[in-house]
C-alpha cells in the first residue's frame, strides 16, 4: 500500500481497480501529445501513450479521527453500460482491513463528489439490502452535489445519467435513510487538520480535501483534475465535467495557489506514485514525484 505522512496525519491508498488504458477520460489527448510530455513516463501513461487511471480511496488518519476520502465503485453493482465498473468483485475491503481499518472504526466518509466511481463502497449488500458500509461514520457531501444528482429526470435517455440514478438509489439513499448523510457548504472544517475547499466544474458541488499538520500541507484533489496531463494543459477537459469553463478556471486557480510550494498533491485518479509536488516548468506545470 502507498502511504504518506503529513505532519501527524497518515494517508493510505486503498486501490480498487487500475485501468492501464483509459484515454476516454480526456478525449482530446492524442498519443502524439502524450509522447511530447516526457515526465508522464513511466508512471502515468503506458509506453505507447495511453492515459492510465487508478480508482482508489484514501484513508486519512489524524491523531483523533479516521476518515475515508471517496469510496470507489463498489462490488456487485449493476453499472451497465459501463462494463469496466459492472458487477465488480475486488479485494478492496479485505485490503482496507489488512491495513488495520475496520468499517466500524471510520468516523467520516468524505465524498469529493457523487459520481459512480467515488461513492460505491458507501454501502454494501447485506441479506439482499444495501446498507451503510461504515455504520458509525458521518458521510460528508456538498449540498449542491446532493441536490443536483438527486434531481436527475427518471426518463433521461443519457446512459451516464441512468447509471447515476442507480448510484443514487443504491449508494446514497441507504446512507440518507439511515440518518448518516451530512450535507455541507464548502469551505467546511471537518475536524482538526482536515477541511474541504470548493473546486467546482467537474460537478456543481465538487470539493477537494486539504490536510494540515505541523506546518505541512496535503491536497487530495478529487476529480477537478483527472490525470496529471492536465497540469501540463489545464484546458484539457473531460466529457464527465458538467461545466467545462468552470473546471478549467478551478484547475488554473488551484494550480496557481499550490505550485512551487511543499504541498503534497495526492491525485484521486493518479496511477503510479499517485502523489507529488507541483512545480512550474516552461510556462506550465509538472508533477514532481
Amino acid at each position: 500500500m502507498m502511504k504518506w505522512q503529513i505532519g501527524k496525519i497518515k494517508v493510505t491508498r486503498i486501490q480498487e481497480v487500475l485501468f492501464p488504458e483509459f484515454s476516454d477520460v480526456i478525449p482530446a489527448v492524442t498519443k502524439e501529445l502524450v509522447k511530447e510530455i516526457k515526465w508522464l513516463f513511466p508512471h502515468f501513461v503506458t509506453a505507447d501513450g495511453h492515459l492510465s487511471l487508478s480508482i482508489h480511496s484514501l484513508i486519512v488518519e489524524t491523531p483523533i479521527h479516521k476518515l475515508v476520502v471517496d469510496t470507489c465503485i463498489g462490488d456487485g453493482r449493476d453499472r451497465m453500460p459501463m462494463e469496466g465498473m459492472h458487477m465488480l468483485s475486488t479485494n478492496y475491503m479485505r485490503d482496507m482491513q489488512s491495513e488495520g481499518y475496520q468499517p466500524e472504526d471510520i468516523d467520516f466518509v468524505l465524498c469529493t463528489h457523487l459520481h459512480v466511481d467515488h461513492v460505491g463502497w458507501n454501502t454494501r449488500l447485506v441479506d439482499g439490502k444495501w446498507v451503510p458500509t461504515f455504520p458509525n461514520a458521518k458521510y460528508i457531501m456538498d449540498k449542491k452535489d446532493l441536490d443536483f444528482w438527486g434531481s436527475i429526470d427518471a426518463d433521461t435517455d443519457i446512459d451516464f445519467m441512468q447509471v447515476q440514478r442507480q448510484v443514487f438509489e443504491d449508494s446514497l439513499m441507504p446512507v440518507i435513510n439511515a440518518g448518516l448523510a451530512q450535507p455541507v457548504d464548502a469551505p467546511s472544517i471537518i475536524c482538526e487538520g482536515v477541511r474541504l475547499i470548493s473546486t467546482p466544474g467537474h460537478t456543481p458541488g465538487h470539493v477537494s480535501v486539504v490536510l494540515e499538520s505541523e506546518g505541512q500541507t496535503g491536497l487530495i484533489t478529487g476529480d477537478f483534475i483527472h490525470h496529471p496531463i492536465q497540469f501540463h494543459d489545464p484546458a484539457l477537459v473531460s466529457p464527465f465535467d458538467v461545466d467545462n469553463e468552470m473546471a478549467i478556471e478551478t484547475r488554473r486557480r488551484i494550480f496557481g495557489e499550490y505550485a512551487d510550494t511543499p504541498t503534497l498533491i495526492i491525485g484521486t485518479h493518479f496511477a503510479g506514485p499517485t502523489a507529488g509536488t507541483l512545480v512550474t516548468e516552461n510556462g506550465t506545470y509538472r508533477l514532481k514525484v
